[in-house]
Order: C-alpha cells, then sequence, then structure tokens
C-alpha cells in the first residue's frame, strides 16, 4: 500500500504546472489539457485538478520536504505563491506555511 497521488484543486492547469515547476523543481508526468496533469513529487504524484476534475470540494494540503525552507519559500513567492507562516524552528524541523495562487495550503519543512 501506498500513496498514490495527492489531488489539488486550480482554476488553471497550465498555470499550475509551471508554479510547481518553478517552485518545486517537479518532474511532468503528464497533462491532460485543461483537466489535469500528474507531476513528479519524489515518488508521490501532485495531482492538479481542474475545476472539471475537482472532487475535493476545494480543499487539499501538501507537504513538500525540502533541503532549505528558507530558499523554498523564495522560490514559492517568485512563483506567484505566498507565504501564511514564516518558517519557525520546532523540535524536530523547520516549518513554514505558504499558499499556491490558487489558495491551496501547502507545509514546506526540512529536517533539523
Amino acid at each position: 500500500m501506498k500513496v498514490g497521488n495527492v489531488l489539488h484543486p486550480v482554476g488553471n492547469v497550465a498555470a499550475a504546472v509551471t508554479f510547481y515547476r518553478e517552485a518545486f523543481g517537479l518532474g511532468l508526468k503528464f497533462a491532460d489539457g485543461d483537466r489535469y496533469a500528474a507531476l513528479d513529487a519524489g515518488g508521490t504524484t501532485l495531482a492538479l485538478a481542474g475545476p472539471e476534475e475537482d472532487v475535493t470540494g476545494g480543499v487539499a494540503a501538501v507537504s513538500f520536504k525540502v533541503p532549505d525552507v528558507a530558499a523554498a519559500l523564495a522560490a514559492i513567492t517568485e512563483a506567484g505563491g505566498s507565504v501564511i507562516r514564516p518558517a519557525e524552528q520546532g523540535p524536530h524541523e523547520v516549518r513554514a506555511v505558504a499558499r499556491d495562487p490558487w489558495g491551496n495550503t501547502m507545509v514546506v519543512y526540512a529536517a533539523r
């Protein structure tokens, strides 16, 4: 058993592919027009669902483990996202919360 994908609703699939490729360097596995795209997120697929394919009700969250949280937050904002909670040092990790341009929340973290 493994997680097959994390489904993220987006208003514009092509723009979302660009955002996630620029912000995180995710590779495109395939795209189906403005309906759906699958991105390689290191063994799990980040599935971008356009309005026609969205079955989430508009709520989704994904966590990205990155080598450098500050660099990831900079890439997110440069690609059009926003920081909701800046990086915080916890007992086991550094963690921040951001949003993509469609309002999807994401956690960005790195091992301490």
